[in-house]
């Protein structure tokens, strides 16, 4: 192999690591460009050793060697928060740079470049397809806060207040507060309750919203869901 050629494998591996590590760095993981561009590269000098002196080293055997060392780099990348355990896929995607980068240093470019194209499909395309096929479980299974805000006459306050509770009670969601407060508006009143619950229920609170709407003594009626860390969707984004 003369320098030329081995610069050529070097450099393809550098390329070609490079552009699978984009899309890491993209949705800001651990292991990004620069990570999975230099274990393609190291890859692809491991394996280019061999094809330097062919007579007393085998190439399976080099090859073997950097699967196990990207196992101890992938366990780095691999964090687990309680149940939840997140980096499997950065791990996945550095294993197979580490793959792309030994087929580039061996002089397999169009493999190395097919090997490439899989990464990113499976990143990009499949990726979007489990959470598609997810979403549903997920949606259902969140918990969820509302907040529902009455403005209404001060007089009929007891009034507003024991129709809400009429409307929520059989709902699916919680009643778990039920406060008035004054608002700036002379003899006017805001009556806010708190609804928690599993899964997302809009087309509920809309309801209710239209319900009450339809007293005389209400002015304003409004709902809003509630995102926090309690119920914001977590595993989308940490499982990626």
């Amino acid at each position: 192999m003369t320098i030329l050629t081995f610069a050529e494998h070097i450099l393809l591996a550098l390329l070609l690591g490079s552009v699978i590590g984009v899309e890491r760095q993209r949705r800001h993981r651990m292991a990004g460009t620069w990570t999975n561009a230099l274990v393609a590269t190291s890859a692809a000098l491991f394996v280019t050793l061999s094809a330097l002196d062919p007579g007393t080293v085998d190439h399976t055997r080099i090859a073997a060697q950097v699967v196990s060392g990207i196992g101890f780099l992938g366990a780095g990348v691999i964090l687990r928060d309680g149940f939840t355990v997140s980096g499997l896929n950065t791990a996945a995607t550095l294993w197979a740079s580490a793959a792309v980068g030994c087929l580039a240093g061996l002089g397999f470019a169009g493999e190395a470049a097919v090997g490439t194209a899989v990464v990113l499909f499976a990143n990009l395309i499949l990726r979007a397809l489990t959470h598609a096929l997810d979403r549903p479980v997920r949606q259902e299974t969140q918990p969820t806060h509302y907040k529902l805000k009455v403005v209404c006459r001060t007089e009929s306050e007891p009034q507003i207040r024991v129709l809400m509770v009429h409307l929520l009670t059989p709902s699916p969601l919680s009643l778990r507060g039920l406060d008035s407060h004054d608002t700036t508006e002379i003899s006017r009143v805001q009556v806010e309750a708190d609804l928690y619950g599993t899964g997302r229920q809009d087309l509920l609170l809309e309801q209710t919203a239209s319900r009450l709407s339809l007293e005389p003594s209400i002015s304003s009626v409004s709902w809003r869901l509630i995102v926090s860390e309690e119920t914001a969707p977590r595993l989308e984004e940490l499982m990626a």
